[in-house]
């Protein structure tokens, strides 16, 4: 065991990791900060308030994205940004969620969660499974449509939701009509030291998985869960029935192997709706490549689309 994986020492890694973007977020200008992530993809307009959805975990600030549209109250789409568990990055999704605003015709709910090491496993998927619920039983009283609800997120932000999805099968709802599974960590249970990328260097490297992974979760043996680790062999429950899933990977990713598994397992339950791999992509490639960016959230805005309005008059 290395250094790193150890999870006091992980954790004093984390916490430093996390004060450093809580600086770069306190500057006005700069890659890290919220504002450098507002002035992307400047033709989707940004119509947001805020909103504290209680759980029993902790209050979950989250930030209400609002499409441009006129008539009955729209869709709504769950959204979970990446960070490895542990970076408190909500802002670095704001191109995506406005974005499917815009192009989707939903309301974005981007959640601020909970993360390691304050709160390790099984504090974040349970939090993020009780804010799916809250907003698919209180979207009359906000201006959307709780009976029409979609999750997804990017990175570890697709591992949450991929486990709303599961928590949503064994608990009898809510019913989701999408989980967008964004270059996900799906298999925790396998070392990072034992994956390979298509590339010598990819962005993920084994001892941010370590940082990660110790601090999320500190026992190896909790980490082949089926909140964790889905795309691993040891789980082998029938998903017959779980949500509809995008599953989209990155061809140099680190993570591609385990988000190309868990499409096969869900093509098997009959669940896929679509696995694309980004051509010539590393883990991230949205946050710094705009024109791969547009078309990637140009898909996944066709298929929440889709999704939340099957079966309505006015479905395309």
């Amino acid at each position: 065991m290395s250094l790193l994986a150890r999870p006091a020492v992980a954790s004093i890694a984390a916490k430093s990791m996390q004060r450093l973007a809580v600086l770069a977020d306190r500057r006005s200008t700069g890659r890290g900060s919220a504002a450098s992530h507002h002035a992307r993809l400047l033709e989707f307009p940004r119509t947001v308030h805020e909103l504290t959805i209680p759980t029993s975990v902790a209050p979950a600030r989250a930030t209400v994205y609002t499409p441009a549209t006129q008539g009955p109250p729209p869709p709504v789409h769950v959204n979970f940004h990446g960070g490895g568990y542990v970076m408190p990055l909500t802002e670095i999704d704001d191109p995506l969620c406005r974005f499917l605003a815009a192009q989707a015709g939903v309301v974005v709910i981007n959640v601020d969660y909970v993360v390691a090491p304050q709160h390790r496993f099984p504090a974040p998927p349970r939090q993020a499974y009780e804010v799916v619920r809250w907003v698919a039983a209180h979207g009359e009283q906000n201006g959307w449509d709780g009976s029409r609800v979609s999750v997804g997120g990017q990175s570890a932000g697709g591992g949450l939701a991929a486990a709303v999805a599961r928590q949503a099968l064994e608990e009898g709802g809510p019913s989701l009509a999408l989980q967008v599974l964004h270059y996900p960590p799906l298999d925790l249970a396998t070392s990072a030291k034992d994956k390979r990328a298509a590339i010598a260097k990819p962005l993920l490297r084994p001892w941010m998985a370590e940082v990660f992974d110790s601090s999320y979760v500190p026992d190896p043996r909790d980490r082949a869960d089926r909140l964790v680790s889905p795309a691993h062999p040891s789980d082998t429950t029938d998903l017959k029935g779980i949500a509809p899933a995008l599953v989209v990977t990155a061809e140099y990713d680190l993570l591609k192997a385990e988000g190309a598994r868990y499409a096969d397992r869900l093509r098997q339950a009959g669940a896929l709706v679509e696995h694309y791999d980004v051509p010539e992509a590393d883990h991230g490639y949205d946050g710094t490549d705009d024109e791969k960016a547009r078309e990637v959230y140009a898909l996944i805005a066709r298929q929440v689309r889709r999704a939340v309005n099957a079966g309505a008059p006015d479905a395309t």
